[in-house]
C-alpha cells in the first residue's frame, strides 16, 4: 500500500471528532518542526520559518515564511475544513426506561441521518476538568464501541423503505445499556478514561462517531470508505503538501477552519476574522505596512479545498451530464453562476496550470440548473478578502453519510498538485 494512503487512513482513524482532527494536524506539524505561536502574544518570525497557530481547540493556520517579498508576491493558500456532520451528545439527557439507558443527541450539521442506525457508535470530544480551581481542557476517545442507535422493526413501521423521517427528538436517542444503573454511567465512564473523578468533570463537548476504520475497497483496492472523508480528505492533502514543499519562495498558508458544516459563524469559522487576523500579522511581523498588507492580498491566490460530487450511474439524473465528475480521474473545478463556488475564469485558469504542471487531469463540476447547489469556505474567504480563489475538490459517493467513498488515486494526485503549488 501506497505511503502517503496508508498515513491518510491512519489520520482518519485518529481525527474521530473535528478536537481530535486538530489534535492531528497539530501533532503532523510538530513533528514536521513547526512552532506553535500563541495568539495573544507578539508574532516573532524568521525567513523560511515554519508556524501554526491553533483557535478554540479546533482551527488551525500553519504558514512558511517565503524568500520572496510579501506586498509584491502574496501568500499562496489553501483552505479546508475539519468538521463533519455528526450526532452531539447532550450529556444531561440521561435517561432509563425498563432499564433502557438512553442519551439525546443535537444533530450537528446535515448527516445522512438513517446511516448512523443500527450500527455500533463510540464517543469523542473535549471534556473540562476542574483542577485546583483552576480548569483543564482534556480530549477523549472511547475508541471501543458503547452506542447503538437501532431502527423500530420492519414489522412495526410499515413504511420505513418508502422513505421515513426521523424525530431527532425521539428517534435517534442512542442507547448506552440495557442494564439498570445508579448515578451517571455516561459521566463514569469518561472519568474512567481520563484517569480523574466524576465531580471533577464539569462539561463535555461529546459526539458519536462509527469507530470502523477507514478501508480500501474495489477489485483494485481503488476506493477508499471511511466516515468524515468530507473533509478530511482535502485536509489532509493540503496538510501533507504544505509538510513536503521544500524552502517555498512565496508565504505559503494551509488554513484548517471549523464549523463549516454549519454556517461558519464562529470565532473559529471561515466568516470570522481568524484568518484576516493572521496574515496582517504575519504582513506586520516581517515590519510590513498597512498598504504594502492590501497589495499583498492582491497578490495572493486561495485554493478553497472541499470534496466534490463523484457521478453515480444509479443516479444518472441527478448530474449535469456535461459536467459529471468521475473517481480516480482528477480532482473537480467546482462552478456556479450564483457564487456558491467562489471559482472564476481566472482562478480556474491558475489551477488547471497547477495540475498540467504536476501532470494531473482536472474535471469540473456545475450543478444541474434545476437543483440546488451548496457551498463551501471560498466565497466566505473570497468576499472578505478580496482574494483571488478556486473552489475544488476530489469526486465522493454519499458526502454526509457515516460512512463515504473517495478514490484513492484522486488523493494522491491531490497532494502531487498541493505540493507543487505550495513549492
Amino acid at each position: 500500500m501506497d505511503k502517503q494512503i496508508m498515513d491518510f487512513m491512519n489520520f482518519l482513524d485518529s481525527s474521530n471528532s473535528r478536537y481530535l482532527a486538530s489534535m492531528q494536524i497539530a501533532e503532523r506539524l510538530d513533528n514536521a518542526g513547526f512552532v506553535e505561536l500563541n495568539e495573544s502574544e507578539p508574532f516573532v518570525l524568521k525567513e523560511n520559518g515554519k508556524y501554526y497557530i491553533r483557535r478554540m481547540n479546533t482551527a488551525i493556520i500553519a504558514f512558511v515564511i517565503g524568500s520572496h517579498n510579501l506586498a509584491e508576491h502574496g501568500f499562496t493558500m489553501a483552505s479546508s475544513h475539519i468538521d463533519s456532520p455528526a450526532f452531539k451528545i447532550k450529556p444531561e439527557s440521561l435517561q432509563q426506561d425498563k432499564s433502557v439507558c438512553r442519551v439525546g443527541v443535537e444533530v450537528y450539521g446535515s448527516p445522512i441521518i438513517h446511516t448512523w442506525l443500527d450500527r455500533e457508535l463510540s464517543i469523542s470530544g473535549k471534556v473540562l476538568i476542574k483542577n485546583q480551581g483552576s480548569y483543564e481542557t482534556r480530549f477523549v476517545d472511547i475508541k471501543d464501541p458503547i452506542a447503538i442507535i437501532p431502527n423500530a422493526a420492519l414489522h412495526m413501521n410499515r413504511e420505513i423503505n418508502k422513505g421515513f423521517q426521523y424525530n431527532a427528538q425521539t428517534h435517534l436517542l442512542a442507547i448506552l445499556s440495557v442494564d439498570s444503573f445508579e448515578g451517571n454511567p455516561l459521566k463514569s465512564l469518561i472519568a474512567k478514561a481520563l484517569d480523574t473523578k466524576e465531580d471533577s468533570i464539569v462539561e463535555m463537548d461529546l459526539y458519536l462517531y462509527d469507530p470502523t476504520g477507514a478501508r480500501l475497497t474495489g477489485i483494485n483496492s481503488e476506493m477508499i470508505v471511511s466516515g468524515r472523508l468530507d473533509n478530511l480528505a482535502m485536509t489532509h492533502a493540503i496538510l501533507t503538501g504544505l509538510i513536503e514543499a521544500k524552502a517555498p519562495k512565496q508565504t505559503s498558508i494551509g488554513v484548517f477552519f471549523d464549523n463549516e458544516e454549519i454556517g461558519s459563524q464562529s470565532p473559529e469559522g471561515a466568516a470570522s476574522s481568524l484568518l484576516s487576523e493572521i496574515l496582517e500579522r504575519i504582513n506586520l511581523a516581517q515590519d510590513g505596512s498597512r498598504e504594502d498588507f492590501y497589495r499583498a492580498l492582491r497578490n495572493s491566490y486561495m485554493i478553497s479545498a472541499d470534496m466534490a460530487h463523484a457521478y453515480h450511474p444509479a443516479y444518472a439524473e441527478k448530474y449535469e451530464p456535461n459536467y459529471s465528475p468521475k473517481m480516480n480521474n482528477g480532482p473537480v473545478i467546482k462552478r456556479n453562476v450564483n457564487l456558491s463556488y467562489a471559482s472564476s475564469a481566472e482562478s480556474s485558469i491558475r489551477f488547471i496550470e497547477l495540475c498540467t504542471k504536476a501532470k494531473v487531469q482536472h474535471q469540473e463540476f456545475l450543478v444541474r440548473s434545476d437543483m440546488p447547489c451548496s457551498t463551501t469556505v471560498g466565497p466566505i474567504v473570497a468576499t472578505k478578502l478580496g482574494i483571488l480563489t478556486v473552489d475544488i475538490g476530489n469526486p465522493m459517493w454519499a458526502m454526509h453519510s457515516i460512512r463515504e467513498t473517495a478514490g484513492i488515486k484522486d488523493h494522491l494526485d491531490l497532494i502531487k498538485v498541493l505540493k507543487n503549488y505550495f513549492s
